[in-house]
């Protein structure tokens, strides 16, 4: 199941009279996570540092939580930043109850540059700190307020997370982004607290003890958690919900072999598989709602023509009423189960974990400092569609038990299960094949609506010709005929846009040319770098590729009122 993630970042010295009122206050904050979205496991990731991460990580345990730390540095050469015997010791046995994670490495960046104190070791507690940012859904910061101007620091960590910016080593800032954007999904749990020192005091407007949200959008509130990151957690536990309901089915698809994606027993890959079959699950009941609708839609036409004509059968009024009623069921209940949002939420999950999946296995995520591939996935999307990015996020966590070997056999699986060859295997093939289903599609909608001109047209002939000695009767009926044309032809239209046939004929081509630019590109050289370089491009592509698809379809849902 897809955990609700609680990252970690902490002074190390927190005033001694505040800390059984903290403990308290986390003890508080996971309780009511816990009652609040019972369906989200919690997973916490504390660098595991002396005072609040060490607070934290107990308090997270006791509340059944599962711990993963990031450890800036290896565990031997960390344990060495423990001054005092029963900080170290609880670190030891923290370290024993919990997963352990090594956060890529900076570039360029040796075991020797970080034996001792210095910028080197400095840089590489931040890019901890940013690991444990850049993968929460909830960032508990237990911080005086101030900035410190310290490499790595809670103060820089904290903005990382709201504004995407550190000093030192991420210069860029995320925030204008977000505000083009309309949404930021970063949140922030901010227990004030003291230092222990002559400035230990804390910033001006707060007092120790307080606790605060904080969004990215710079909204502070003492009310709760916000309600629109309410709705994304929501989200979050109906996925697992759906998941667990049709854990078996999904299982039986696994062994079968019938996703189009990576095959490997990870949790990324776990999730992946989930949100492709649900969104296989829901796609269909969202296209029998719509097949239903039309042909309701399209008997009811033919019954009001008939009735139009011959109205002394009363009967199809009533059917006409009857027709409706059935249609209008079939659309409220498609709203109401969220099918229509379903299928295009997991489908926009399935095709962000697939490129993520692949680039983890490609070796691709592990030579970037800090960016993932969730960092700009449906940006244009509203910020209810945060939840995608959290299930990345936490699909993103790299466990022990998820080892990754980035050897060349390895980037050779990825080319040839993701990209594949032409008519053969992989998203290239696929894509080929579903531009020729659609383009027979689109064929059938214009030959129905052709047969339907000019069979009116050959009607109207007809009648303009024989007017005059054809009985009333005759013409009665071919009028309706011609109604009924005109009816069936209207009616596939309309379900041919909703569906956006043309838009995904286009969209089938686009993506079909750039696997097969990538293949021959991949094809041309044999520098592992170089095809990384272009497994990252393509998987960029993708990606922008799907979140216009999403954006588009997000509009065409099943609805009454348009029935």
């Amino acid at each position: 199941m897809t955990p609700l993630v609680v990252g970690v970042t902490s002074h190390r010295n927190i005033a001694a009279a505040e800390i059984e009122p903290i403990r308290q206050l986390v003890a508080t904050f996971f309780d009511a996570l816990k009652r609040e979205f019972p369906q989200l496991p919690l997973l916490v990731l504390s660098a595991l540092a002396e005072g609040g991460d060490q607070l934290v990580a107990r308090e997270a345990l006791a509340a059944g939580a599962t711990l993963i730390a990031p450890l800036p540095l290896p565990r031997d050469l960390y344990v060495d930043d423990f001054t005092h015997p029963q900080a170290r010791a609880a670190f030891e046995s923290l370290c024993d109850q919990a997963e352990i994670v090594r956060p890529p490495r900076l570039k360029g960046l040796s075991r020797l540059s970080v034996e001792s104190p210095g910028l080197e070791r400095d840089r590489q507690y931040a890019k901890a700190g940013m690991y444990i940012a850049s993968h929460c859904h909830i960032l508990l910061a237990i911080w005086d307020g101030k900035d410190s101007g310290r490499l790595g620091g809670t103060a820089q960590i904290v903005n990382y997370h709201l504004n995407g910016a550190l000093p030192g080593l991420v210069e860029h800032h995320r925030e204008a982004r977000h505000v083009l954007g309309g949404g930021n999904e970063r949140l922030l749990y901010h227990v004030v607290c003291s230092r222990d020192g002559d400035e230990g005091d804390v910033a001006d407007g707060l007092t120790p003890l307080q606790t605060l949200w904080r969004t990215g959008n710079d909204v502070t509130t003492q009310d709760g958690l916000p309600p629109e990151f309410r709705m994304m957690f929501t989200h979050m536990e109906q996925f697992n919900a759906d998941s667990e309901k049709y854990a078996d089915e999904i299982a039986e698809a696994a062994d079968a072999g019938k996703e189009h994606g990576p095959h490997s027993p990870a949790f990324i890959d776990q999730v992946f598989r989930a949100a492709d079959w649900l969104a296989i699950h829901f796609q269909r009941r969202v296209l029998l709602a719509l097949r239903t609708t039309y042909v309701l839609a399209a008997l009811m036409g033919i019954a009001f023509t008939f009735y139009a004509h011959l109205s002394e059968q009363n009967y199809l009024i009533y059917s006409f009423l009857l027709l409706f009623a059935i249609g209008a069921l079939v659309a409220i209940l498609a709203r109401r189960r969220g099918w229509h949002r379903k299928y295009l939420d997991y489908r926009a999950l399935a095709e962000g974990l697939r490129v993520q999946s692949y680039w983890r296995r490609a070796g691709i995520s592990a030579t970037g400092d800090h960016e993932f591939a969730h960092d700009s996935f449906l940006q244009k999307q509203n910020i209810e569609l945060g939840w995608i990015r959290h299930v990345m996020r936490a699909a993103g966590i790299y466990p022990a038990r998820d080892p990754v070997s980035h050897t060349p056999e390895a980037l050779a699986s990825v080319i040839d299960e993701w990209v594949g060859q032409s008519g053969k295997c992989g998203q290239l093939h696929y894509f080929e094949r579903k531009t020729l289903e659609r383009t027979g599609l689109h064929h059938i909608t214009e030959t129905i609506g052709m047969v339907s001109l000019w069979g009116g047209i050959s009607i109207s002939v007809f009648l303009a010709v024989f007017a005059l000695r054809l009985p009333e009767g005759i013409k009665t009926t071919l009028v309706m005929i011609m109604a009924v044309l005109s009816i069936v032809a209207a009616v596939r239209e309309a379900y041919a846009y909703r569906k956006a046939d043309k838009e995904l004929i286009r969209q089938y081509r686009f993506m079909q040319r750039i696997f097969a630019g990538a293949r021959a590109a991949l094809d041309r050289t044999g520098d592992p770098v170089k095809q990384r370089e272009i497994l990252f491009v393509l998987g960029d592509a993708a990606l922008t590729e799907h979140a216009e698809w999403t954006l588009m379809h997000r509009e065409r849902d099943v609805e009454h009122s348009k029935f």
